[in-house]
């Protein structure tokens, strides 16, 4: 029984569709030029554009159908909630920026770092284009869940409340019925495109070394996150850092913060009654989308190197504070999906840094190779902030609305 839970568990299906995606890319670039290879090819590139465009549709009804019903359960606490969530996401962010500034003045003036990368495939264009737009964007389905959720508390309606629980419900099953049974498809895929390419062979042992010390830093700002988040709440961290493994996993996969709230849920609904079960509802989705530490570190450290690469000097510190401050505020509003954090900072890296189109173009580049990392660290400190929260709520009395307590 304990080997077959081990095959049908969830990160034992993204493990295999990693390796089985990279196996199948490499061979395919090895075999480049035969018709079977493009064929295969087109079909490949085909599902990919399709789960995803099926998963970025769920996304909406994913953040509606659990922050809003957890809003409504706080009643009157909703909004005082909401700014400490708000808050705790901001300082983690910039706090991140830091750390990754004060490392690239220590660390990087002792590298000597090339900006070659070319020589990559090209992917063959979608031969069949299913386009399923969202029914309305992230940052509006997350705007829309606050307003409706406080509105709700504020004015204890009980019939909209039963309906977010229902619809709650509904959701939960889109979730486990169809978004987490399609993630390795979309995992198997990327990896596939990634390898023909030659991302994996070419691009990355450009940056290696520097993607190895971003990593490094995601771990030790992980540490200090759960540290923190132990220390105030007064519970073990280690019991919700455990659970994570799947939605890192999931989350390197998809390159989407996003994309993976679904397996985030699970996970950190395994770790009650370490995490609070109303806070995790409120909380996982919400920092899904404002809570993008790994990548903030990851934008800060890699501006500063393509900087040195291009124009031959550092950012001085004064605009690289300023670029933290504002950075953190961009990346609550940036979405949740691969390359958000950057594309969302652009006006940033052109006006406060004063990159050019080359610096842009290398910019984006270079993020792109380790996105899946920075990603993945978004979500496992959002375990960390939800923790946060739960401390929080318990020593300021907030206690743990249930369904009835808001309709009674």
């Amino acid at each position: 029984m304990e080997k077959q839970g081990l095959v049908h568990s969830l990160p034992f299906r993204l493990l295999v569709a990693l390796a089985v995606g990279i196996g199948i890319g490499l061979a395919l670039s090895a075999a480049d030029g035969a018709a079977i290879t493009v064929g295969l090819l087109n079909i490949i590139v085909t599902v990919k554009y399709i789960v995803g465009q099926f998963v970025s549709f769920c996304v909406p009804l994913i953040i509606i159908g659990f922050i809003a019903p957890s809003i409504t359960r706080m009643g009157n606490n909703a909004s005082r909630m909401l700014i400490v969530a708000l808050c705790v996401a901001y300082v983690s962010s910039i706090g991140a920026a830091l750390l990754a500034t004060g490392a690239g003045f220590t660390i990087l003036p002792f590298m000597n770092i090339s900006p070659e990368v070319d020589g990559l495939k090209e992917l063959p264009p979608v031969i069949f284009e299913l386009s399923i737009p969202q029914i309305m964007p992230v940052m509006s389905a997350l705007v829309f869940s606050v307003l409706v959720g406080l509105s709700a508390a504020w004015n204890r309606s009980r019939q909209i409340t039963a309906i977010l629980e229902e619809f709650q419900q509904i959701v939960l099953s889109i979730v486990t019925k169809f978004v987490i049974p399609v993630l390795p498809i979309l995992i198997g895929c990327t990896f596939c495109t990634l390898a023909y390419e030659g991302t994996i062979t070419k691009q990355l042992p450009i940056f290696l070394i520097i993607i190895i010390i971003v990593m490094i830093g995601h771990y030790i700002w992980l540490a200090l996150l759960y540290g923190i988040a132990g220390a105030y709440s007064g519970r073990n961290p280690l019991n919700v850092l455990r659970n994570y493994g799947p939605a890192y996993m999931t989350a390197v996969g998809t390159m989407s913060s996003a994309a993976t709230l679904s397996v985030a849920l699970e996970c950190a609904k395994k770790s009650e009654p370490t995490l609070r079960d109303d806070l995790v509802n409120f909380g996982i989705p919400l920092f899904a989308n404002i809570h993008l530490c790994g990548s903030v570190m990851t934008e800060t450290f890699f501006v500063m190197a393509v900087s040195k690469m291009l124009y031959g000097e550092f950012p001085s510190v004064g605009k690289m504070l300023l670029f933290c401050l504002l950075l953190g505020v961009f990346a609550i509003g940036a979405p949740g999906v691969p390359g958000g954090t950057v594309m969302a900072s652009l006006g940033l890296i052109t006006g406060v840094l004063g990159f050019d189109e080359n610096g842009t173009a290398l910019m984006l580049t270079i993020f792109a190779l380790q996105d899946s990392f920075g990603t993945a660290c978004n979500v496992t400190g959002d375990g960390a902030l939800t923790l946060f929260l739960t401390g929080y709520a318990e020593k300021h009395g907030i206690e743990n609305a249930s369904l009835g307590d808001v309709l009674g």
